[in-house]
């Protein structure tokens, strides 16, 4: 049987680049490719596969697909920075925002639109947000844990709040995309993305997030 010819695509599956874990979260992970059937030795044909393994989850329901903010360059933000106040923050250059436009475009092309939008209250969330599906709402639970004097109390109780929402979402038609950070998306799943790629999420229990897939911006 020849291989499957699989035309290029935005997203991709992409090899972690941090090691994957078991963090008191109690990730589990899957993949989707074997069970959608095929398989794909090239890039080329990966890309694909992650396109309908994307668009296939997103279609049957029920999960959250968590983005990474758009390139941002720099670490961290200024010193006295404000969430009031953008110019005070690291925020998103022209290649991020050209990164923000084309995950709305993947959506687009694919006929997906989310059953809500969640942001991160910065800036750079905000706005690869509304860039990519046009609206956002701020979520304080997915704000960066790592700015802003947050406590470690404040921090375990955003990952609750997140836990419980993903939870609550995973029975729930459609899906729910939400944009945040780094830290965030490591402390939730054990994992992270590179900017303006995604984790699929799902959750039978506070304590139980799953990774389904994991794609990042082409």
């Amino acid at each position: 049987m020849s291989s499957p010819v699989c035309p290029p695509g935005p997203y991709r599956p992409a090899v972690p680049d941090v090691p994957r874990g078991t963090p008191s979260g109690g990730v589990r992970r899957r993949t989707f490719l074997w069970a959608l059937g095929g398989s794909c030795a090239t890039g080329g044909v990966q890309a694909s596969m992650g396109d309908a393994t994307t668009q296939a989850l997103l279609s049957r329901g029920g999960v959250v697909i968590a983005f990474r903010h758009a390139l941002a360059p720099g670490t961290f933000d200024p010193p006295g920075f404000r969430l009031d106040d953008c110019s005070t923050q690291r925020n998103l250059d022209d290649e991020g925002r050209a990164q923000a436009r084309r995950i709305g475009q993947w959506f687009q092309a694919h006929g997906l639109t989310p059953r809500e939008v969640w942001s991160s209250p910065w800036c750079r969330c905000i706005d690869t947000a509304t860039l990519a599906f046009g609206r956002a709402r701020s979520e304080p639970a997915l704000g960066s844990p790592r700015g802003g004097g947050v406590s470690a109390g404040d921090a375990a109780a955003a990952q609750r709040r997140l836990r419980q929402s993903l939870v609550a979402a995973s029975s729930m038609p459609g899906f729910a995309v939400w944009v945040t950070h780094m830290f965030v998306l490591a402390d939730l799943t054990g994992e992270s993305a590179a900017s303006a790629g995604a984790l699929v999420l799902r959750a039978t229990s506070a304590d139980a997030v799953q990774v389904l897939a994991r794609f990042e911006p082409r």
